[in-house]
Parts: structure tokens; C-alpha cells; sequence
């Protein structure tokens, strides 16, 4: 995985939020075994300690088991999957509107552009 990480927000967060986003997305699916500490922290280029930090986090929210003879799983609670996913598109819709509306545009407009942006009306 191509890891971002940025100085604006501490790191153990954003790696919570992209491997929410492995999750969410099916990339690690619901009961698939969750690559070891020192290989994310690897690969991440991060200290074991701040993915220790992160992956605890994802177990406080319930995302990630650990099972005592196969390591850390991704949970077999699909609609506790399917609810965080829907939580993270509300966000980043009303992210996307509230940016159009800084840019002047209704939720209408904002709307009926992205109805034209569908049919391929409006290129980019």
C-alpha cells in the first residue's frame, strides 16, 4: 500500500483513517488476517509502536479482532463495516457541498452539475 502520511494531524490517527479505508473498501475483507505490526510499521515507514497505536484503535472501534491463534482479523460484522462506510461517504459529501457552496453554488446547482457531470455533460 502507498502510505500518505502528512504533518498536519498525528500519525497513528491518519493511519487509523487509512486503514479504515483498506477496510471499508474491501481490501482487507471481513475475516482476513491483518499483515503484523512490524510489516504495516515497514511498510508504512512509522515506528511498530504508532501502528500498535493505530490498530488498537481500530479494536476500541471494533473494525479489528484479535484472535489469540491467528493474529489481529478484520471483523466479521459486516453492517458495522457497511455503517462506517456509509459514515465516511456522509462525510465526504457534506465536505463536497459545503465546498460547492463555498464556490457559490447551491445544492441545486450543485446537484444538477453533477447530474450533467453523470451523462457526461460537463467534462473535467
Amino acid at each position: 500500500m502507498n502510505w500518505k502520511l502528512t504533518e498536519d494531524r498525528p500519525i497513528w490517527i491518519q493511519l487509523v483513517d487509512q486503514l479504515t479505508m483498506l477496510i471499508v473498501s474491501g481490501i482487507y475483507s471481513s475475516g482476513a488476517a491483518i499483515p503484523a505490526v512490524r510489516t504495516l510499521a515497514g511498510e508504512a515507514g512509522v515506528n511498530p509502536n504508532t501502528m500498535q497505536r493505530a490498530l488498537a484503535e481500530l479494536e476500541n472501534r471494533g473494525l479489528v479482532e484479535t484472535r489469540r491463534t491467528a493474529g489481529r482479523i478484520v471483523t466479521e460484522d459486516l453492517s458495522l463495516i457497511q455503517s462506517v462506510r456509509k459514515d465516511l461517504a456522509c462525510k465526504r459529501m457534506s465536505e463536497f457541498f459545503a465546498s460547492m457552496h463555498a464556490l457559490g453554488y447551491t445544492d441545486e446547482q450543485t446537484r444538477e452539475l453533477l447530474a450533467a457531470w453523470d451523462n457526461k455533460e460537463v467534462t473535467v
